[in-house]
């Protein structure tokens, strides 16, 4: 019988090999999917604002779980279309712990994603604000979002941020399990509507959120986008490259580590 799933261990060892793969990108690949990946985010922040102010006036609990359960969009496709998320990339951090990449290369890495993804998440603010898809209650809503996420404290930004990565490569890592497509929608799915109905904070999700928020009106300075940028960056990174990585590589790969050390 066809195996439908890899067990712990196996995606740990998969998540290494896919580490290798994303530090051999050519830059100008890792640069066009991390474009791809900031706009993918991004169409899944444009219909959360879009689904929980309509229905916003129904049911506010009802609106806050539909805008969370239409975000994961954004993730699926990155998996299953193929972008480079820098979220996503944190668990590089396993193949440089495996000694398969170098710190330079995982960095290397990040810096052109981070960077892709903000432009892919700006280029795509643009395009919708000046199409008008966020007209009337829509516009109303997106520049509450944005104000909202600005004006939280650097230690609630970065607590936030571990929160949502945690969540994130749990997604990606139980993605990278499923060997069917209707599997890695689901695995998806779940860790990320969970994030954001509990208001959990994304970098590259921010990176489309506030500047489409600014781009109607909303009072928030450059300065503070950047602030938010950057704690919920760090924050992201203490969850999703350190805790759960470390972890698991204690767990499935540090003895494997040391046997394949000794034996060479």
């Amino acid at each position: 019988m066809e195996k439908r799933f890899l067990a712990p261990k196996e995606i740990a060892n998969a998540m290494v090999n896919v580490g290798v793969g994303k530090a051999n990108l050519k830059t100008s690949a890792m640069f066009f999917l991390g474009i791809l990946a900031g706009a993918y985010i991004g169409f899944g922040g444009l219909a959360n604002t879009i689904v929980s102010q309509t229905l916003a006036n129904i049911d506010p609990g009802l609106a806050k779980f539909s805008g969370a359960a239409v975000f994961p969009v954004g993730l699926i496709l990155v998996v299953v279309a193929g972008a480079e998320l820098f979220t996503g990339n944190n668990l590089m951090t396993l193949a440089v712990m495996n000694k398969k990449i170098t710190v330079s290369q995982m960095l290397k890495n990040w810096g052109v994603v981070w960077i892709a993804n903000l432009v892919g998440s700006v280029l795509l603010a643009l395009i919708v604000v000046y199409s008008g898809v966020l007209d009337g209650d829509a516009g109303t809503k997106a520049i509450a979002i944005a104000e909202g996420k600005a004006s939280l404290g650097a230690m609630t930004m970065i607590g936030r941020g571990i929160l949502c990565n945690i969540l994130v490569v749990l997604a990606v890592w139980m993605a990278t399990s499923s060997q069917d497509v209707i599997s890695k929608l689901f695995a998806c799915w779940f860790p990320i509507m969970l994030f954001v109905l509990c208001g959990f904070e994304h970098s590259v999700a921010n990176m489309y959120f506030i500047p489409a928020g600014m781009l109607l009106g909303a009072k928030v300075t450059m300065g503070a986008l950047i602030k938010n940028l950057i704690c919920v960056t760090i924050g992201n990174i203490l969850g999703g490259a350190i805790i759960i990585p470390c972890l698991y590589h204690s767990v499935y790969l540090k003895d494997q580590l040391k046997a394949s050390k000794q034996q060479s």
